[in-house]
């Protein structure tokens, strides 16, 4: 994961949200990387440095600071619960 660019850190609270499928908020985001522009692919992290999947920017980092804390900042793409959320389905 070093050499990406572009990474949000979710914080501890969050996590468990993202890995159920749901976006991240404003209020559940830890950090950002700079200069990440709105619509650009990111890939989240705990605030352990721990990957948990990736997503796409709602917000620019410049955005991310002046907006409300329940917009949404990341929308969800992929993360590492979706093999056992779809365990039953997969052939």
């Amino acid at each position: 994961a070093p050499p990406l660019q572009h990474k949000v850190w979710v914080k501890p609270g969050s996590e468990q949200s993202f890995l159920y499928g749901n976006h991240v908020l404003k209020s559940g985001l830890g950090r950002i990387t700079e200069s990440t522009a709105q619509y650009q692919g990111v890939v989240v992290f705990s605030m352990a440095d721990v990957p948990l999947g990736f997503g796409v920017a709602a917000k620019s980092t410049q955005e991310c600071r002046k907006v409300d804390p329940m917009a949404i900042v990341v929308f969800h793409q992929a993360d590492v619960g979706e093999y056992v959320r779809n365990e039953d389905t997969l052939t």
